[in-house]
């Protein structure tokens, strides 16, 4: 089945695609130390070729144990590593955000930039959010994990959903926890529209 891009986002460090799809699965491809890491990335041929005009490959990361996607194929098409669910990257402070059985995930804060990249627990996929910029995945509602309290970030990178940039970044953050129980019914009435795309 093709894969088509809804949205791409080009900022200074790198550049997010976004897939026209109901679950707006989103790759990011970000240049750290000169070098580029592919992180979660669904390969569609005209993402990687803008992906690959901004530096030579580095890396793969795969931030979600289940997160498969294309990391594998595309570490082994560029010959450079497949991180997967990483306890530590270059450049990054690497937050072990779930670990339990069937879920593990690590989030990436880069000081840098002042950007946080997550893979799953937080994203803006009508799905997730119930019509709010951002929303905690909804298995999380009930006791999110506090792993990503307390980040102000500039950048808010996602898996699902395009990011949020600016103030828009630590706000939806900051909403998505706050939220994460009393919208539940929100999210729920409004899932059968997301589920349309």
């Amino acid at each position: 089945m093709p894969r088509f891009v809804k949205t791409y986002d080009e900022y200074a460090f790198g550049l997010t695609w976004v897939l026209d799809e109901p679950m707006q699965r989103a790759s990011h491809a970000l240049v750290v130390n000169g070098g580029l890491w592919l992180v979660d990335p669904v390969a569609v041929d005209d993402a990687l070729e803008r992906a690959l005009a901004l530096a030579e490959p580095a890396g793969v990361l795969q931030l979600l144990d289940r997160h498969n996607r294309d990391c594998a194929q595309l570490a082994e098409r560029y010959g450079v590593p497949h991180l997967k669910v990483p306890d530590g990257v270059t450049g990054f402070h690497a937050i072990q955000v779930i670990r339990i059985p069937g879920w593990k995930e690590t989030a990436l804060w880069w000081p840098e930039h002042r950007a946080l990249i997550v893979a799953e627990v937080v994203g803006t996929n009508p799905m997730l959010t119930g019509g709010r910029d951002a929303g905690m995945h909804p298995l999380l509602r009930v006791k999110p994990p506090g792993g990503l309290r307390g980040y102000e970030p500039e950048h808010l990178l996602m898996g699902h959903g395009a990011p949020l940039h600016g103030p828009a970044a630590a706000e939806g953050l900051a909403e998505a926890y706050a939220r994460s129980r009393t919208d539940i019914p929100r999210v729920l009435a409004k899932l059968p529209f997301a589920l349309r795309g």
